[in-house]
């Protein structure tokens, strides 16, 4: 005989409890990858943002597969990363209740857009004088430099004060994300010593870090991201508890019995109805296939086997989102998050030495970019041409311009 928790066994992790919309718009980092001191200083995260989906055809190289020496189609996600800058640094010292910030170094000079997301009331301040006085905290090298040998006696960690850059000025956006302020993140340094650690950061201050100085191609990476909101949800959508028989009385998309009579309250465990969807979740180990150039966007999106000169952006652009303009990173499958929405990119906190996934040559032969608005056909707009020929209105120009020729002569 069986048992009923086997039969039915629970609907829903409780690990996630409770279910309820986060805080913050943002993925926080709440564990770093392990310190490695022989290795040479360098960031363990990015930021960047959600552009959407595409497929690539790739040829498999994973002997003992049924898909090797194979071509397979497998989905992939395109996220904007725009260069960060790094305004400050962070040293934190363990005490018994945790990790505690000891002393911060901030940088002289930081643009309008870190400004508007930590100084309050942004419209009224006087634009000149605002952040000043931090900045001017560290104005001499005597200063800087007590600052600096407080934070390599005491501290055990260090981390850089972070921002992307969302606009260049007032007019011209260099990204699809329309905001005016810029979201800021604290990520930690690895490898070398701590004083190693803390000139590393400095050494960066008012510096732009790319994605290409953090993260390599067939690297395997982890999202931190919000997942996407789906409002109020009912316990069938909510936990995908079993439906009621057809005859039930009051509604079929509930849960029949939610506890006994005593105790006299309903227990945590119990499947109930609630906020769905913008939550804070962690995806790990994800592939990376590629990692773009902002400098080569006009050829990012070719291959070694499809050499057409044409970019990493669909035809039409990404829906809801737009052109991506500025580095990107290609990652295999999904993750989490709606368009448009900040990813918090993290090093992997897992060894892949003995992962054959991890150990993977990736081998791209197509990247798609057909129209994500319709049944694509074309994967540039050159193709579509060939195949249909001049449109109506470039005929009409055409015409138009041998009639206005011949009248002249």
């Amino acid at each position: 005989m069986s048992h009923r928790k086997f039969e039915a066994p629970r609907h829903g992790h409780l690990g996630f409890l409770p279910r309820k919309r986060c805080k913050r718009g943002r993925g926080k980092i709440k564990a770093f990858p392990k310190d490695d001191v022989s290795k040479k200083p360098q960031l363990t995260g990015f930021m960047g943002f959600k552009a959407g989906m595409s497929h690539v055809i790739r040829e498999v190289e994973k002997p003992g597969s049924k898909l090797h020496n194979k071509e397979t189609s497998e989905p992939v996600t395109m996220i904007e990363t725009p260069p960060m800058t790094v305004v400050g640094c962070v040293g934190y010292i363990r005490t018994p209740a945790g990790m505690k910030q000891l002393k911060t170094i901030w940088a002289k000079h930081v643009n309008d857009g870190f400004k508007k997301r930590i100084v309050r009331n942004w419209f009224k301040t006087k634009k000149t004088s605002a952040f000043s006085k931090i900045a001017a905290r560290y104005g001499s090298e005597k200063e800087l430099e007590k600052a600096k040998d407080l934070m390599k006696k005491y501290c055990t960690s260090i981390r850089a004060i972070c921002h992307t850059q969302m606009v260049v000025n007032s007019k011209k956006r260099i990204r699809s994300v329309q905001t005016k302020k810029d979201p800021i993140m604290e990520f930690q340094v690895n490898g070398g010593t701590i004083a190693e650690k803390i000139d590393f950061v400095v050494s960066k201050f008012e510096q732009d870090v790319r994605v290409k100085d953090v993260f390599n191609m067939e690297e395997m990476i982890d999202i931190i991201c919000i997942t996407k909101g789906k409002g109020f949800k009912g316990v069938t959508s909510r936990w995908h508890t079993k439906k009621l028989p057809r005859k039930t009385h009051k509604g079929l998309r509930k849960v029949a019995c939610i506890g006994a009579w005593h105790p006299a309250r309903i227990q945590y465990s119990v499947a109930r109805a609630g906020q769905k969807g913008y939550h804070h979740r962690t995806e790990v180990n994800k592939k990376v296939y590629r990692v773009g150039d902002k400098d080569e966007m006009e050829k990012s999106g070719i291959t070694e086997s499809d050499i057409t000169n044409k970019t990493i952006n669909p035809m039409g652009g990404w829906p809801l989102y737009g052109y991506i303009k500025n580095d990107f990173i290609m990652i295999k499958g999904t993750c989490g998050g709606a368009r448009r929405r900040l990813l918090t990119l993290r090093k992997s906190l897992q060894s892949h030495v003995s992962s054959r996934s991890a150990m993977e040559k990736v081998n791209l032969k197509l990247i798609d970019t057909t129209s994500k608005k319709g049944k694509g056909r074309f994967q540039t707009t050159a193709e579509k041409k060939a195949y249909f020929g001049p449109t109506k209105r470039e005929k009409t120009v055409v015409v138009s311009a041998g009639a206005g020729g011949d009248k002249s002569g």
